[in-house]
């Protein structure tokens, strides 16, 4: 038996549908055969989000992610992941209310750098990820050192995922402009990049970049099946999984 993965989605459904389509594969890859992962998939409508962000209204968001949150674990989810990383922004409001691990996306993807034997490590992803604190701090916090774009690129790279990425566009021309923009981070002294927003997974893969790609995606999802199919598959043995916290 394996534990019940549970997804809090919709941030967009384009990167959710990523999220389920690696978990299984990913799963089906480890155990063979007919395998697939167990898992729930709740789906929060983006507009409600999108619209909390624009105003910075983060409390309300976090209580919406917390109530979706503990419908996953009512449900039987073992574990919680949060299928995007700008709302990552309250993730300890979600955390705080579930008894299930909570599996934090920056603490999964910065392992993946230091395993690398990165320290510098360049960051993509929405205005708010790259330009708050919450994202970044995570990270000084595993001793890695962050480099975000400039000021008109970080613009260029939120608009590609908000006007084009979440409504399912996938431009050839906005993938140039995101190498462009990895270029410069390793001119800068960038031993890696993150992809930090879910979305940038479907736009930018490793042989679009001149460094080392770490997809944040994917790697959340690698660590939730590590841990789904770890030994001693059972709900009351779930607790001592929050290895990120």
């Amino acid at each position: 038996m394996t534990r019940t993965i549970g997804l809090i989605g919709g941030m967009s459904w384009e990167s959710s549908a990523e999220y389920y389509r690696l978990l299984n594969e990913e799963t089906r890859r480890r155990l063979g055969g007919h395998h697939c992962a167990r898992s729930l998939l709740l789906t929060v409508d983006f507009a409600e989000i999108e619209a909390m962000q624009r105003a910075g209204d983060w409390a309300a968001a976090g209580r919406t992610l917390a109530r979706a949150a503990r419908t996953l674990e009512g449900a039987g989810a073992d574990m919680v992941l949060l299928c995007t990383n700008t709302m990552h922004r309250v993730a300890d409001v979600v955390e705080a209310k579930i008894g299930v691990p909570f599996l934090h996306i920056v603490d999964a993807t910065a392992s993946r750098i230091l395993s690398a034997g990165i320290t510098t490590v360049g960051l993509l992803g929405t205005r708010f990820t790259m330009e708050m604190d919450f994202y970044r701090d995570r990270m000084r916090a595993h001793g890695l050192e962050v480099v975000v774009p400039g000021e008109s690129d970080r613009a260029l790279v939120h608009d590609v995922i908000y006007r084009e990425l979440t409504m399912n566009r996938i431009e050839d021309a906005s993938r140039a402009s995101y190498r462009r923009v990895i270029s410069a981070l390793a001119d800068r002294g960038a031993q890696g990049v993150i992809l930090g927003c879910t979305e940038i997974t479907l736009l930018i893969g490793p042989g679009d970049s001149p460094l080392p790609v770490f997809d944040s995606t994917r790697i959340h999802v690698e660590r939730a099946v590590d841990l789904a199919l770890a030994p001693g598959a059972d709900r009351a043995a779930a607790s001592p999984l929050a290895t990120g916290r």
